[in-house]
């Protein structure tokens, strides 16, 4: 019978050695680019063995601190790409696909709005979709079905970069979407900070003094009590962009069905003046057939919303099923032709 031997009490020592004294030290031995990842690796809190105190490790973020004033805002939040000069290119997601969301992403739009006034969905599935463009570090903008107080905080406690009220008619209403977003004195804003997705749930203790600084809050001009006192919407403390809206400003002025009239166009142009002439708030709008976002960049529009996901996929299925029926009736005219062919060289024999 075989026998079993067990090890020594210096071989077990000799077994329990780790490969290496830092846990990461073995990727440098993998390859350049595994290598290279672990410099960016997240950082947390992990304990020295030797002197039992936390280490700090560095991170990529923003860094976890105690001291609020430490903390410094994101380079690359949408303000500050558009306090660059940046013209920015975006999408709607009706759609509320998590995976949509993700290749609009990946495709390299510069934000995505995350549409809750039109599309079926609301802040529970409005949730994975930020999951989704988190992955690939794209802003989300989130539009509300309303402006109110409880839909403004719900949204917020999630975590986008920016947030757009529908209907904005004038400045009064403009200061109350500015206070749904503000903690007090300064607003209404409700207070979960240190549970909620927008603090990292707690762990960002930067989140209260940089909110204000990174927080988009886009006001959409969309009737024509609107865009008569825009200049003054825009200049509202707090309004970071005038989003426009075309296609309510239509309706309200009687061409629902012709958004492209000439009427239309007049009052669009002239609000477009006085947001660009002011000064006080950015422009953001959408393309539209008769009005495409090359048109909007080349007027001066900051924020330029290109697409529908859904117009996206309808477009595309169309033309798919278009292109297949149409191969079946070229097939049935070269079945003719062939057909054709054969009767005339049976003729000939005859």
């Amino acid at each position: 019978m075989a026998t079993l031997s067990f090890p020594t009490s210096s071989s077990l020592s000799t077994l329990r050695k780790p490969l290496y004294s830092n846990p990461f030290n073995c990727i440098s031995h993998l390859s350049p680019q595994i290598a290279h990842f672990s410099k960016s690796l997240p950082t947390l809190k992990t304990l020295n063995p030797h002197s039992q105190t936390l280490i700090p490790i560095r991170s990529s973020k923003t860094p976890i601190t105690s001291d609020p004033a430490a903390a410094t805002s994101n380079p690359r939040s949408l303000k500050a790409r558009l306090k660059n000069g940046e013209t920015l290119y975006g999408l709607f997601l009706l759609s509320f696909s998590p995976t949509i969301a993700e290749i609009a992403g990946l495709a390299g739009y510069d934000f995505v709005v995350v549409d809750m006034e039109h599309g079926h969905g609301g802040i529970s599935t409005a949730l994975p979709c930020l999951h989704a463009l988190a992955a690939t570090r794209t802003p989300a903008v989130l539009r509300l079905p309303e402006s109110c107080a409880t839909w403004a905080k719900k949204a917020l406690d999630l975590g986008p970069q920016g947030i757009m009220f529908p209907m904005i008619d004038g400045p009064k209403s403009a200061r109350k979407a500015v206070s749904y977003c503000r903690f007090p004195p300064n607003g209404v804003r409700g207070s979960a900070h240190p549970v909620v997705r927008a603090s990292n749930y707690g762990i960002d203790e930067g989140y209260l003094s940089n909110i204000d600084d990174e927080l988009l809050i886009m006001c959409q001009v969309e009737s024509e009590d609107g865009v008569k006192k825009i200049e003054e919407i825009a200049a509202v403390d707090g309004v970071d962009c005038i989003q426009m809206g075309p296609l309510d400003l239509s309706a309200s002025m009687g061409y629902l069905w012709d958004p492209g009239h000439k009427k239309v166009k007049e009052v669009m142009r002239t609000a477009e003046k006085a947001v660009l002439g002011s000064g006080a708030a950015y422009l953001g709008g959408f393309a539209m057939p008769h009005d495409s976002a090359e048109d909007l960049g080349g007027r001066g529009y900051h924020m330029v919303s290109g697409a529908v996901d859904l117009g996206i996929f309808r477009s595309a299925a169309l033309e798919d099923v278009k292109k297949f029926k149409m191969s079946l009736m070229e097939g049935s005219d070269e079945e003719r032709e062939e057909n054709k062919d054969g009767d005339e060289k049976q003729k000939n024999v005859l």
